[in-house]
C-alpha cells in the first residue's frame, strides 16, 4: 500500500504508527504494574500459619532456653578450663621446685631441714588438690554444656516434626492462592483480549486506528507475556493443557478464516470483470500489483509480459488501453500514465473551450 500513498501521507502513516507503539508502551507499563500488584490482594502465607501454634511456641521457648543455657555453660566451661590450666601450671612448677630442693636435701643430709620438707610436701599436696578440684569443675561444666546441647538438639527435632506436619497444608494453601491470583489476572487480561479482538474486527481501519492498534498490542502483550509466567504449573499439566487449548483455538480460527477467504474468492471470481475491478480498493489493487500478483485472486502473474492483459487464473482484466491515446495501461489506474487522461472517460482536447468541448462529444478512437 505504501507505493500508492503520497510522500507526506507515508510520513503521516509512520508517525501514526509511532503513536500506536508509544500508546501501547504506556498501556503495557500500566498493565505490568497492575498485574504485578495483584498478589497484594491476598495475604502472604507462611509456614507458621499452618503449624500447631501452642506446641511450636513452647518448643521455640524451650530452644531459646536451651541455647541460653548452652552459652552460659560454654562460658563457664571456658573459665574452668582456664583455672585448670593455671592449677596445672602451679602444681607443675611446685613439683619441679620440690624435686630440686629434695635433691639438695639428700646431698646435705641436714636434719634441721625435716620440718621444711614436711611443709613443702603439704604445699605440694594442696596444689594437687586444687588441680583436681579445677578438673572436677571443668568436667561438671562440660556435662552442663553437653546437656544443654542435647536439649537444644531434641527441641530442634521437635520443631522440625511440627514443620513437616504443616508443610503439606502450607503447600496446598499456596497452590490455591496462586490459582486465585492467576484467576484475578485472567479476569483482568481476558476481557482486554476480547476487546482487542472486537477492535481488530471492527475498528482497525477507523479514524483513530493508532489508538486501536496500540490497545491491541497492549492486550496481546498482557495476555501472552504478562499472564503466562504466572500460569500455575501443577507438574506442567496446566501449562501444556492451556498451550494446547490456545493452539487449537487459534488454529481453528485460522482454518475457518482461510476457508471463508477461499469461499469468498471463489464467489468473487464468478462476478463480471467490471464489477470485480469496481469492488477492489485502489490501494489494495496497487499493493498487490507491486508484489507481482493478481489483484483479484492474488496468484502470481508475469506482469512484465506485454501480451498478458487478463489474469490467466481468474480472468480479471489487468491491462487495457487509454481511450485518449490508446496507450496500454493498468486497468486499475485512475489516469493514463502517457497522456494523463481519466482512466474511465475520454479526455477533452486541451485547446477547446469548455462550451465547444461539450458540443464536440467524445473523441473517436484511432
Amino acid at each position: 500500500m505504501s507505493k500508492a500513498l503520497r510522500l507526506s501521507e507515508k510520513w503521516f502513516q509512520r508517525g501514526l504508527w509511532l503513536v500506536a507503539f508509544v500508546f501501547a508502551a504506556f498501556l503495557i507499563g500500566l498493565g505490568s504494574t497492575v498485574v504485578g500488584d495483584l498478589p497484594q490482594v491476598e495475604k502472604t502465607l507462611t509456614l507458621d500459619d499452618f503449624i500447631e501454634q501452642p506446641a511450636a511456641t513452647q518448643a521455640r521457648e524451650n530452644l531459646k532456653t536451651a541455647e541460653r543455657q548452652g552459652r552460659q555453660a560454654q562460658e563457664a566451661l571456658d573459665q574452668a578450663r582456664l583455672k585448670l590450666r593455671v592449677a596445672q601450671a602451679n602444681s607443675r612448677s611446685a613439683s619441679e621446685t620440690f624435686n630440686n630442693w629434695l635433691a639438695t636435701r639428700r646431698a646435705t643430709e641436714r636434719a634441721e631441714q625435716d620440718p621444711e620438707l614436711i611443709e613443702r610436701t603439704r604445699a605440694l599436696d594442696g596444689l594437687k588438690t586444687a588441680e583436681r578440684q579445677a578438673l572436677a569443675t571443668m568436667e561438671a561444666e562440660q556435662q552442663k554444656a553437653l546437656d544443654a546441647s542435647q536439649g537444644a538438639t531434641r527441641t530442634r527435632e521437635r520443631i522440625a516434626e511440627l514443620e513437616r506436619a504443616a508443610q503439606d497444608k502450607w503447600q496446598s494453601a499456596r497452590r490455591a492462592q496462586e490459582l486465585r491470583v492467576f484467576l484475578y489476572r485472567l479476569a483482568l487480561t481476558l476481557p482486554l483480549l476480547v476487546a482487542a479482538g472486537w477492535l481488530f474486527a471492527k475498528k482497525r481501519k477507523s479514524t483513530y486506528w493508532p489508538f486501536v492498534w496500540g490497545f491491541i498490542f497492549f492486550a496481546l502483550f498482557a495476555f501472552f507475556v504478562e499472564l503466562v509466567p504466572y500460569l500455575p504449573s501443577y507438574g506442567g499439566y496446566v501449562r501444556y493443557i492451556v498451550g494446547i487449548l490456545i493452539t487449537v483455538l487459534v488454529g481453528r480460527q485460522a482454518i475457518v478464516s482461510l476457508n471463508r477467504y477461499l469461499e469468498k474468492q471463489k464467489l468473487a471470481e464468478q462476478l463480471p470483470d467490471a464489477q470485480r475491478r469496481e469492488e477492489l480498493s485502489y490501494d489494495t489493487a496497487l499493493t498487490r500489483l507491486s508484489k507481482g500478483v493478481c489483484p483479484g485472486c492474488e496468484r502470481s502473474v508475469d506482469l512484465k509480459n506485454p501480451e498478458i492483459d487478463f489474469c490467466p487464473h481468474c480472468g480479471i482484466g489487468l491491462f487495457d488501453h487509454c481511450l485518449q491515446c490508446t496507450a496500454r495501461k493498468s486497468a486499475f489506474a485512475k489516469f493514463c500514465h502517457a497522456c494523463g487522461a481519466d482512466g474511465k472517460r475520454p479526455r477533452l482536447l486541451p485547446d477547446l473551450a469548455p462550451g465547444a468541448a461539450a458540443q464536440a462529444g467524445p473523441i473517436p478512437m484511432g
